[in-house]
């Protein structure tokens, strides 16, 4: 089986995530630092097509009444970006609400302080994202 890779959309970063090769199992795979849409895209295709993914799961950020704001056609217009680049490989768009809170929840019971947790968030909430969305489509 190939792998999943996971992304949380953020202004300044982009976390990622991967799958584990049988697709149960979401682990943390870095941050990049988002210079432009164009850069981040291009290093996740670069990412999607060294790990021989496929799908790509990027979350996507609703208001708590379920409606899209903002940030959320910020991540669609990021989504249509990184579509044409990777081709055939599919863009699925996943709710990420309360991932944010998961990931500091998680990187404050690993014991990470403040400031590392601010650090290493993104990629951890790339995880948390990709985990909810294996957990469902792929056991």
């Amino acid at each position: 089986m190939s792998r999943i890779v996971g992304v949380d959309f953020g202004e300044r970063r982009v976390g990622i995530a991967v799958s584990d090769p049988t697709g149960l199992i979401a682990r943390t795979a870095g941050i990049i630092e988002r210079r432009s849409d164009q850069q981040a895209a291009e290093h996740i295709a670069r990412l999607v097509q060294d790990w021989n993914a496929e799908a790509v799961v990027v979350g996507l950020p609703l208001n708590a009444d379920g409606s899209e704001g903002f940030q959320a056609r910020r991540v669609r217009r990021f989504a249509s970006l990184l579509q044409e680049m990777v081709g055939e490989c599919p863009i699925i768009l996943w709710d990420e609400s309360l991932s944010s809170i998961e990931a500091r929840d998680l990187l404050t019971e690993r014991g990470k302080s403040s400031r590392r947790r601010r650090r290493h968030h993104d990629d951890v909430a790339a995880a948390v994202i990709l985990q909810s969305y294996l957990d469902i489509h792929c056991r």
